[in-house]
């Protein structure tokens, strides 16, 4: 039997690079202009790592802030196992 896992790959950093924002602490003054205010600890996770959680208002100035869309910044990706192999856990659920 065969078994799709299902994931996503976090692509902010790659969008803001393509902007010309190159460090973390760029977002800050993008997102607390649409009011929304994150610690510089949150913005730097936000942008790299992927992340388990996203308040919605939160992708909302990110991607209105950016000029982009939410399948911009995540790609899903899927892979295919035997039933056997599907006993460990997927990577991003590590």
């Amino acid at each position: 039997m065969k078994r799709r896992e299902v994931g996503y790959e976090w692509r902010l950093r790659q969008v803001m690079a393509a902007k010309g924002l190159f460090s973390t602490s760029d977002l800050q003054p993008l997102l607390g202009d649409r009011g929304v205010v994150l610690s510089v600890a949150q913005i730097y996770r936000l942008v790299a790592q992927p992340p388990e959680r996203l308040n919605m208002r939160v992708l909302a100035a990110v991607c209105d802030g950016l000029g982009c869309t939410p399948n911009d910044l995540i790609e899903p990706t899927v892979v295919t196992t035997s039933a056997k192999a599907s006993r460990r856990k997927p990577a991003w659920r590590r």
